[in-house]
């Protein structure tokens, strides 16, 4: 299934602040709401906060992860929506900034898969933890639930660095108590043929396999908040 549109009623605001956001870029705890799916037949809105590696950077849209992933819970049987919501150079500062605009048309996920691009500056790990935290901290304020997936820092920045920033998503996933894919590119980062020429965007093979590394992952988080196989209900973790 292609998905050629952008995300929410608001699509066009979100396209101006995305393309702002990039010019300036270069389980579940009681806390989260879960509730059965209501009856009103929609399908399950997972929305990706991420970056070029959920984007598809010079893939076809229909390469790119979100709409691999939503393909891949269909041909399973799950009722999902899964819209275009990556923001090439996007950082977890960037991704914080434009939550609230995410949040706005109330998705029923948040998958979080943020900080490669921290890590290739060289950000401090401390402020990348900060912004994670955030995300989290108002994704269960909202009562939204969240996959978060983990990233690790480029291994020429030292063991120090590497070390503190390696450690942050396991130790929010523990925090928020959320559904946790430890390395979203685990089998494709460092593949000379699951990558682009660059050497860091994966290409539409490359794709498929951190769909299928993190679906049992998102599975989990689904089965949840009562979205099942053959279920074609919204499910309730709504921001208010």
């Amino acid at each position: 299934m292609q998905n050629s549109r952008r995300y929410g009623p608001t699509r066009r605001s979100f396209n101006g602040l995305a393309l702002l956001t990039a010019a300036f870029a270069l389980l579940a705890p009681p806390a989260f709401a879960q509730a059965a799916p209501s009856a009103s037949g929609d399908p399950v809105t997972i929305v990706t906060l991420g970056d070029s590696l959920t984007a598809g950077y010079k893939l076809p849209r229909e390469a790119a992860f979100t709409n691999q992933l939503e393909e891949a819970l269909t041909a399973k049987g799950y009722a999902v929506d899964v819209p275009d919501t990556g923001v090439s150079g996007e950082t977890t500062a960037g991704g914080l900034a434009r939550l609230d605009w995410l949040l706005a048309d109330k998705p029923d996920l948040v998958i979080v898969a943020l900080g490669s691009n921290d890590g290739l500056r060289g950000v401090d790990p401390a402020a990348t933890r900060e912004n994670l935290d955030r995300i989290l901290g108002k994704l269960q304020e909202k009562g939204v639930p969240a996959v978060l997936a983990g990233m690790m820092a480029p291994r020429n920045l030292g063991r120090q660095y590497q070390e503190a920033f390696d450690s942050i998503y396991p130790e929010l996933a523990q925090k928020y108590s959320v559904p946790f894919y430890p390395f979203f590119l685990e089998g494709v980062a460092m593949v000379p043929e699951l990558n682009q020429e660059d050497g860091m965007h994966p290409t539409a093979e490359g794709v498929t396999r951190i769909t299928e590394g993190i679906l049992p992952t998102v599975e989990q988080a689904l089965n949840s908040i009562g979205a099942t196989p053959g279920t074609s209900a919204s499910a309730p973790g709504r921001a208010g």
